[in-house]
């Protein structure tokens, strides 16, 4: 228990943004999990448009400042690459 009513009020808050946080990061996780099942199934239609969810969903995260830039830069990076090795004719 906090001891002054600003930390208390701190605390509050931090736990605010860790849910609101958590829930930014889930919804990348699953936008990435999606997108490997599709290119798995070696679907290009599908790992193509769920590609672009998951760039949609990493730029969100990092504008609010959930993951750094370049994390998500590393992670679009790879998740490209992977798609063009994977497709390339």
């Amino acid at each position: 228990m906090a001891n002054k009513v600003s930390a208390d009020k701190r605390h509050a808050q931090s736990e605010v943004r860790r849910m609101r946080n958590k829930a930014v990061k889930s919804q990348v996780h699953t936008a990435l999990r999606k997108y490997l099942e599709a290119v798995q199934k070696k679907d290009q239609t599908l790992a193509g448009e769920t590609l672009k969810a998951l760039q949609s969903e990493l730029d969100n995260a990092y504008r609010k400042n959930v993951i750094k830039q370049n994390a998500c830069a590393r992670k679009k990076s790879r998740m490209f690459k992977l798609y063009n090795v994977t497709f390339a004719k």
